[in-house]
């Protein structure tokens, strides 16, 4: 959602997270997106019928739910790759654990990380000190640099971008329990890391001056 009226704070902050997106590809420091999400938890309470000739596949009506697991979501879309971590819960130590994965698993060589995300109150410098000593949080905090996108302008985040390909590629079935969806998670990040799926960002600075120029605040002389 874009705010109706001109907005200083968000003009500022939908720049800085564009002019990121136009910086030359450099390995050393990758700009990576990060995002959350849920998907529920349901079973089915027949079991459904194979698809036969002449006759798709059929599902009753009637589920079960079974609860929410929630999503952490990483991805670098030069290079299309991406990465996503299962949780029951979404808190500051879950983040936490999720920013040291990226840190430490996913990008070790890297002298910075640019992280793109929005301005979710578990997506702070707090979190790493809640869920870690200071000297590791402080470690963890000072391999990042960090781009939060402006509120009401989440749709910055190529991320969401991943999870809608998640969603409509993966999640949008019947899933009864977490150790499933990690399983199908997992296989569809193989396939889609293999095929360096990536996502051709074209909105820019300049672009955003026309198309958005009601969003940004009137100057006055005097």
């Amino acid at each position: 959602m874009i705010p109706p009226q001109a907005d200083a704070e968000f003009v500022c902050a939908m720049e800085d997270v564009l002019e990121v997106y136009h910086r030359d590809f450099d390995p050393r420091r990758p700009v990576v997106c990060v995002d959350e999400s849920s998907k529920q938890l349901v079973a089915e309470t027949r079991r459904p019928l194979a698809a036969a000739p002449g006759q798709p596949a059929r599902v009753d009506y009637e589920y079960e739910r079974r609860g929410t697991v929630k999503l952490f979501l990483a991805t670098e879309p030069l290079v299309g790759q991406r990465w996503v971590t299962v949780t029951e819960r979404r808190t500051a130590v879950d983040f936490a654990h999720f920013v040291r994965k990226i840190v430490d698993e996913w990008y070790p060589a890297a002298e910075k990380i640019v992280l793109v995300l929005d301005n979710l109150n578990t997506h702070k410098p707090a979190s790493l000190y809640e869920a870690f000593a200071p000297a590791e949080a402080r470690r963890l905090w000072e391999k990042l640099e960090i781009h939060y996108t402006p509120k009401h302008g989440s749709w910055l985040n190529m991320a969401e971008i991943e999870f809608s390909v998640l969603n409509g590629q993966c999640l949008n079935r019947r899933l009864a329990d977490k150790a499933t969806v990690q399983k199908e998670v997992a296989a569809w990040q193989r396939q889609r890391n293999r095929r360096c799926g990536t996502v051709d960002w074209q909105f820019s600075t300049a672009d955003a001056r026309i198309k958005l120029k009601r969003l940004y605040p009137s100057i006055q002389d005097g």
